[in-house]
């Protein structure tokens, strides 16, 4: 009894020094997930119950294990984490702070893949290189952009700072900052420079291409009438 007791014991201290760690060393990441869900209830929720949160913090410790040059074991703990929360992160890619994965099911960060801060991912975006071509073959993501659930960025281009890339979007070429990205293959459409994080609002994103239809039905309209 004493024996299950003192297992018992060792268990809840390495889970209170996990929390303690991650509120430590992820405060910023904590905070993006608090201030951009607002299904997040409280800290030790977001510490304990978050797969983006704890697919981070794995990524982090590959990502160091990696700058030392340690083989092998960086992705052993990335395919580990892969494993926990359906989320893959290539430990060698360059992720800023603040990074939050909302729901995160299916999220798959490519090698050579360099994310800047404040960036919010949906469930099934896929940062992905396009052949077998050697060096950067990875997007590059600006600060405070927002891609939508199942878009696809693929290749070695770029998505300006405070863009928006649509759900389901496949992006295949460079996007300006301050632009949204929709469709398949996404045309670019302009926001008005501003930042489409603040209220996360995926509904009221512009098309170009339902821009159009929508001009020539008044076009049509109009026609009739005469």
């Amino acid at each position: 009894m004493n024996f299950l007791l003192e297992i018992l014991i060792m268990i809840l201290a390495v889970v209170l020094l996990w929390i303690l760690f991650i509120l430590l060393f992820f405060n910023s990441e904590i905070k993006a997930v608090k201030e951009r869900d607002p299904a997040a209830k409280s800290h030790l929720e977001v510490v304990l119950l978050y797969s983006g949160l704890h697919a981070i913090i794995f990524y982090r410790i590959a990502n160091f294990l990696v700058k030392l040059r340690i083989p092998i074991l960086p992705r052993a703990i990335s395919q580990f984490a892969r494993f926990l929360t359906g989320i893959e992160i290539h430990p060698a890619a360059q992720i800023g702070k603040s990074l939050f994965i909302d729901h995160g099911m299916g999220v798959v960060i490519g090698e050579t893949t360099i994310v800047g801060d404040n960036v919010t991912l949906y469930q099934g975006v896929t940062l992905g290189g396009t052949g077998k071509e050697k060096g950067k073959r990875h997007p590059t993501i600006g600060n405070n952009v927002v891609i939508g659930t199942g878009a696809k960025v693929l290749g070695n281009i770029s998505v300006g700072d405070n863009s928006y890339v649509g759900a389901n979007a496949v992006v295949i070429k460079d996007v300006p900052p301050d632009s949204t990205a929709v469709g398949v293959p996404a045309r670019i459409t302009r926001q008005g420079g501003k930042k489409i994080e603040e209220k996360l609002d995926h509904v009221h994103v512009l098309d170009p291409i339902m821009e159009s239809i929508d001009e020539l039905k008044k076009r049509i309209s109009d026609l009739e009438k005469k």
